[in-house]
């Protein structure tokens, strides 16, 4: 793990890009092995893909979704409802492994 240093993570792809595949990764798996994996897997590919996480500060992380990510799902049957509330985990959890990740957890 890197030290963490809030200025550089804001070129992040170039100075933290282990850690983020890391978390990425960490998130993934977790949410794997808990949830429907079709629908896992199409978040992962369709939504998160196009995410883009940013350090808010005093250790917290925020995840930016691209827009609409329900009409972006290819190849998954699901409700909206229920989308809405795998994908909401699912950023908490990535949320949870940046915070992990970059030794910033409380």
């Amino acid at each position: 793990m890197a030290d963490f240093d809030p200025e550089q993570f804001e070129d992040k792809y170039a100075n933290y890009f282990t850690e983020l595949q890391e978390a990425y990764k960490n998130a993934f798996n977790r949410m794997n092995d808990r949830y429907d994996s079709e629908l896992i897997h199409a978040i992962d590919q369709f939504v998160l893909n196009e995410s883009e996480p940013f350090y808010e500060g005093d250790g917290e992380f925020r995840i930016d979704l691209p827009e609409n990510p329900y009409e972006r799902m290819q190849g998954v049957v699901v409700d909206e409802e229920k989308f809405d509330e795998i994908l909401d985990r699912y950023v908490d959890e990535l949320e949870r492994e940046h915070r992990a990740v970059f030794g910033l957890e409380g």
